[in-house]
């Protein structure tokens, strides 16, 4: 709709400018997210006025050629996707069962990425995380040990994509939870079951074995996802596993 508008209010002068900035454009050869310059200068620049510049702009945006922040500027490219308010939006529509389900997908698939391409350096923290989850002395500690722990094997995959959509979900994750964690001087059971499943996974992955680690993982996930759906309304350890992904 913009970009028909655009096109529809064009005089020669309009259309001279924005000749005259796609051949700017096209002769600067500016990366991505590169930015224009001020449209006072943009407009001496190319010997336009600046109204005239700014429908050239419009025209440009229209085709997701630029976009335009206020107070920052003019920059090449599409619009960066807006992850905050996206993370909201997808938290109004989804669930627990709709997080778990998109984790079962994706998790184990991970764990075998990981399995493959994890560095020394990263076994040892993963590791080191299962160390710290069965130390912990509340449920708040071994939520920021597990979330560790699942973020360092994902980060072993050594996809940065991967690993972004991942950061997504658990931004949804933790949105989504059922009740909100109280602070309460509550620890794991030393027969909390995501202990032996964790290092399964982490076991695993060290030993090279893409398909138990894929496996690992999925028992992991299914057994969250039965202890979840058990614990309705949940109780503190529910809560906490959940926003912890229950790992």
């Amino acid at each position: 709709m913009l970009l028909v508008e655009a096109m529809s209010d064009r005089t020669n002068t309009d259309i001279d400018a924005l000749t005259q900035l796609r051949a700017y454009l096209a002769q600067s050869d500016l990366p991505v997210d590169s930015r224009l310059p001020t449209e006072r200068a943009l407009a001496q620049k190319l010997g336009v006025t600046r109204a005239e510049l700014r429908k050239a702009l419009a025209v440009l945006e229209a085709e997701n050629q630029i976009w335009r922040h206020v107070g920052k500027g003019t920059f090449i490219g599409s619009r960066p996707i807006d992850t905050l308010a996206d993370v909201a939006a997808i938290t109004r529509r989804t669930n627990p069962g709709d997080v778990m389900r998109t984790r079962l997908l994706l998790e184990p698939e991970v764990a075998r990425m990981a399995a493959l391409n994890a560095t020394s350096d990263q076994i040892a923290e993963m590791k080191l995380c299962l160390q710290r989850t069965r130390a912990a002395q509340t449920w708040r500690q071994y939520e920021a040990w597990d979330n560790r722990l699942h973020r360092v094997i994902a980060e072993a995959t050594q996809n940065a994509l991967l690993l972004a959509l991942l950061d997504t979900l658990n931004a949804v994750r933790r949105a989504v939870a059922w009740g909100r964690l109280r602070v309460e001087k509550v620890k794991p059971a030393p027969t909390h079951h995501s202990f032996e499943e964790h290092e399964a996974i982490v076991a695993a992955i060290a030993e090279r074995d893409l398909d138990r680690a894929a496996a690992a993982m999925r028992r992991h996930l299914e057994s969250v996802e039965r202890n979840l759906l058990r614990a309705r309304p949940q109780p503190e350890a529910a809560a906490a596993e959940f926003r912890a992904g229950a790992e």
